[in-house]
């Protein structure tokens, strides 16, 4: 799917924003979490979808995230005070440059798209956890608590980010400013440069398009929202630890992608809200044995939606919008 359809995407904002009339307040602090996982899973579905790049390492841009706002808000680096804004802003720059990095390691090295990327893109995952882990500056294998919460300025004062309305308002914002600005971007001459080179790398480059060049900025600006997303967890959650950044949490996100639909940003974050509202309903009521249903009830959406249980819909719905 080329472009993301901006009829559905209205709606379906528009429904959450109006859910506070009705909702009581456990689930709208369910779902401003929740929406942590959505951004995770767009910064997936917009690499892996768009770019053909299956990455297992975007939990590791997650957790950097994460960890970025912990240590800035507890103030745990000499040269920065322990602002819990600043800590977002971190949030936001560390993953990006992070990619930079890798991208530029796993990219210009020419690391083929298929299976070698996404193994090495996996190695990466556990090299990060583990090094979090070993660490006694994050924590360890405790990670870090108590962080600060985030607080926005209002006329008089400033509003710290722990009722469940605010947060939920303030994150149904920031997820529905990523998904349609991802989207601006792949209805744009950029993304249309991302599908050619996801298509075919060759046949682009002899059109004059770098694909080294291309690839690079989808990656890092797939972990800058990874990132965004850890920011906000970590603001929400007030602590963080290793598993933030490893193959478990980067697994989920496959999941949840899968169900939605890679094809589309919004798809994508609905599957992320869909399997986590399911694996709590689950847990209600089967207890321990809640994986295995939900394993099989995966199983099914592979089976029967292979576009996934949103994907499918989304796009024939763009079909109808393109003039």
């Amino acid at each position: 799917m080329s472009r993301e359809p901006l009829l559905p995407a209205l709606l379906f904002w528009t429904a959450l924003a109006l859910l506070p009339l009705a909702a009581p307040g456990w689930l709208l602090g369910q779902l401003a979490q929740h929406f942590c996982y959505g951004l995770l899973a767009m910064s997936l579905a917009y690499l892996w979808g768009q770019g053909g790049l299956l990455s297992f390492c975007q939990a590791l841009f997650f957790g950097v995230g994460a960890y970025a706002y912990a240590v800035v808000g507890l103030g745990k680096l000499p040269l920065l005070p322990g602002s819990p804004a600043l800590g977002l802003l971190l949030a936001l720059l560390l993953p990006t440059v992070l990619a930079l990095g890798l991208g530029l390691l796993l990219v210009t090295a020419r690391v083929p798209t298929g299976p070698a990327w996404a193994v090495l893109t996996l190695v990466l995952g556990v090299i990060g956890e583990r090094l979090a882990v070993a660490s006694p500056f994050l924590g360890g294998s405790n990670g870090l608590a108590g962080l600060p919460p985030l607080t926005l300025p209002v006329p008089g004062g400033q509003l710290e980010l722990v009722d469940p309305l605010p947060t939920f308002l303030v994150l149904l914002v920031v997820a529905a400013a990523v998904q349609l600005g991802l989207a601006g971007t792949i209805a744009s001459a950029r993304g249309s440069l991302l599908r050619a080179v996801r298509e075919d790398p060759l046949r682009a480059a002899h059109l004059g398009i770098d694909p080294v060049a291309v690839r690079l900025r989808a990656f890092m600006l797939a972990a800058a929202v990874a990132g965004l997303g850890g920011g906000l967890f970590a603001a929400q959650f007030g602590f963080v630890a290793p598993p933030l950044l490893g193959l478990g949490l980067s697994t989920e996100t496959l999941v949840w992608v899968a169900v939605g639909g890679r094809g589309s940003l919004l798809a994508a974050l609905a599957g992320a809200l869909l399997v986590k509202t399911v694996e709590g309903l689950l847990g209600e009521w089967l207890g321990a044995g809640w994986p295995l249903a939900l394993g099989l009830l995966l199983l099914l959406v592979v089976l029967f939606f292979p576009r996934g249980v949103f994907g499918g819909l989304l796009a024939r719905l763009a079909r109808r919008e393109r003039p």
